[in-house]
């Protein structure tokens, strides 16, 4: 039966011819076959590139490299195809074509149904490879040894602010943070029934159970709170216990086969959860970077964090976060955690950080790498 479809200059349907509809098909069909083999000859000369780094010893991933790539394909692009698009669609490309590499690993805090393994397919596609480990702290060891390229760990949230652990962890870890991930982070309330009526308990991450401790309050307050390892623990937990709810997100949910009970219970509809990405190798400036560095200062000398943050404020550099850990065994000293704006390469960047250097007690530079997002160009703002 022929398709009907609008005249463009009337409001009648008319019928599109079978034929002509066919032929459209099979022109899609044709492209299909041209994109193919395409993705093929790109996937050989990316196994050209993995021989190459294997005798230079160049590290794999090169998010500087993946930036470029997307950046200026939206900056020829004729359209109609959605700039929007652009970024997801060689996301998955480059992750498929760098899996025939060799040695890419990845590791997060699992196990899988975490927002930190989402964070990980967001940032290297569902292609990578990802290891899952038991804790923040295991991730940070992993890419130590060397069992694992790359990490993911959280570090920040917009309702709940920092993940102590990750600052707390990179103060003796041997690695340096090369990316950042920025993932919208949705709570379910699911359980196995999906009977709100038949919870006793709600179990899950401390931090996600802060971050939902609003409509906690308002609607279960009565329910005991069980603190777990991960949201994905708390999911399982509910899959053994029918009297117990997990917040975790609807992957998990959806996994393991839990039924919703409430959608997207966080107290914030703009509650996102940032992601380093750790590795052994500092990325090549940008031009749209961040630089983090921890010092310490001596508590006996009067202004001296105004001195610290002198010379940035000199440089014309904008500090665009600033936390403070308490030093284990010395009450009442502190690791100041400064991120900026720049990258380590950068001459007023290196000038002022050993300006600094020179007045802290301590320092050392955490890692310089791209801003998420930074390949992302507006087409109405490039075009006007």
């Amino acid at each position: 039966m022929a398709e009907p479809r609008k005249s463009p200059n009337s409001s009648h349907t008319i019928e599109t011819a079978p034929d002509e509809l066919d032929g459209l098909r099979s022109q899609i069909d044709e492209v299909d076959r041209a994109l193919l083999e395409q993705l093929n000859r790109r996937a050989e000369l990316v196994l050209e590139v993995g021989r190459v780094k294997e005798t230079t010893g160049a590290s794999v991933y090169e998010e500087a490299r993946e930036q470029r790539i997307v950046k200026g394909l939206v900056e020829i692009n004729p359209g109609p195809f959605p700039d929007a698009g652009l970024g997801p669609v060689f996301r998955e490309i480059i992750s498929a074509t760098r899996s025939l590499e060799q040695g890419v690993l990845i590791a997060y805090m699992g196990p899988e149904g975490t927002f930190s393994h989402l964070a990980a397919h967001q940032k290297f596609g569902r292609m990578a490879g990802l290891t899952a480990m038991a804790s923040i702290s295991d991730v940070f060891v992993a890419v130590e040894r060397g069992a694992a390229e790359l990490g993911v760990v959280p570090v920040e949230n917009t309702t709940e602010g920092v993940v102590t652990q990750t600052l707390d962890t990179f103060v003796d870890a041997d690695v340096s943070i090369c990316g950042e991930v920025l993932l919208p982070i949705a709570y379910d309330l699911a359980s196995r029934t999906g009977q709100i009526e038949d919870i006793k308990r709600v179990a899950s991450h401390p931090q996600s159970l802060a971050q939902c401790r609003d409509w906690l309050d308002r609607n279960l307050p009565r329910i005991g709170r069980i603190e777990t390892a991960s949201t994905t623990a708390a999911a399982l937990m509910a899959v053994e216990d029918e009297s117990v709810a997990a917040l975790c997100s609807s992957v998990a949910a959806e996994k393991y086969e839990l039924a919703v009970c409430r959608e997207s219970i966080q107290d914030r509809s703009d509650n996102t959860t940032r992601f380093l990405v750790i590795g052994k190798k500092t990325p090549r400036q940008t031009g749209n970077d961040l630089t983090s560095a921890v010092f310490t200062i001596r508590k006996d000398e009067p202004g001296g964090l105004h001195r610290l943050l002198q010379p940035f404020a000199a440089g014309g550099i904008n500090l665009t976060s600033i936390h403070l850990r308490p030093i284990k065994g010395k009450p009442w000293e502190y690791l100041f955690f400064l991120e900026l704006e720049g990258h380590r390469s950068e001459e007023r960047v290196a000038t002022a950080l050993g300006s600094v250097a020179s007045i802290a007690h301590s320092h050392r530079v955490l890692g310089s790498f791209p801003r998420a997002g930074s390949p992302g160009v507006d087409r109405t703002t490039r075009r006007e």
